[in-house]
């Protein structure tokens, strides 16, 4: 069989792609984080090691004895984790040096670089997704009247601009005022700000970024995005459309029916 490595990180897609994977006829090794996976990661690959976050020299090694050239990353680590909990080895010291700043896109290619020079190639999150990519115009829940396209065109627009300064991939607005921005502390609370500021019909706007690396940081939404939308008042939710991932489909659009939350693609 084929072999691939996949560095898991939180949530369902490391699940969803392991499964992919393995349909797509791989024999998947994986290098999982300790304080992001899920421990069912272990059901769905050939083998399991389990690493710290900043543990890129252990990781290559990992790799290299399963006999793995290319790898594919899935899943958030979070980047709290590189001020709490960051046990950085000597590959990931020599990596920290080189970085002009800790933008995530300065960090990920870094690491895409380490792995390199590891002998292994990171190749794109959505060339196995399969159907989790999301198509363009309505996807769940209650379609919209007219006038809320103006909140997705304009949170469209305003989330392109922040997400370019890498930033972040997520704004709430609300009658074509954003309320609130993702920054380092991620996507649930700045939807959790927004929908405080709010008042009960908030719009959730997500986007890649320009010239988005497919290899990491492919914004996704799931059942977990509704939770906190329906939770803090939010009552629309935009992506960009051929560039977001939908985790666990089926249960998403249960979630979106049940709480009455409209889910739509856009590419503008």
């Amino acid at each position: 069989m084929k072999k691939i490595g996949l560095i898991a990180g939180y949530g369902h897609f490391p699940l969803e792609l392991a499964v992919s994977l393995n349909a797509a006829g791989f024999e998947v090794h994986t290098v999982a984080a300790r304080e992001e996976a899920d421990p069912e990661i272990e059901k769905l690959t050939t083998s399991t090691c389990w690493l710290h976050v900043g543990q890129i020299g252990g990781m290559i090694k990992a790799f290299n004895r399963a006999g793995v050239e290319q790898v594919v990353m899935a899943g958030k680590v979070r980047k709290l984790h590189l001020f709490r909990n960051f046990r950085p080895d000597f590959t990931a010291m020599k990596g920290l040096m080189r970085l002009k700043d800790r933008r995530d896109d300065s960090i990920l290619i870094t690491i895409a670089e380490l792995l390199a020079e590891g002998g292994l190639t990171l190749i794109d999150q959505t060339l196995y997704a399969g159907d989790m990519l999301v198509g363009d115009g309505h996807l769940a829940g209650p379609v919209i009247k007219k006038a809320r396209f103006a909140d997705i065109h304009f949170g469209f627009e305003q989330a392109k601009g922040v997400a370019g300064l890498d930033i972040g991939q997520t704004i709430v607005v609300q009658k074509q005022a954003v309320l609130a921005v993702e920054a380092i502390e991620g996507t649930d609370e700045a939807i959790k700000r927004g929908g405080t500021l709010g008042s009960g019909d908030a719009a959730v706007i997500k986007v890649a970024k320009p010239n988005q690396d497919l290899r990491f940081d492919v914004p996704a939404i799931g059942p977990d995005t509704l939770e906190m939308m329906h939770t803090a008042g939010c009552t629309l939710l935009a992506v960009e459309s051929g560039k977001t991932l939908m985790i666990e489909r089926q249960r998403f659009f249960e979630l979106a029916d049940q709480y009455g939350i409209s889910v739509y693609g856009t590419s503008a």
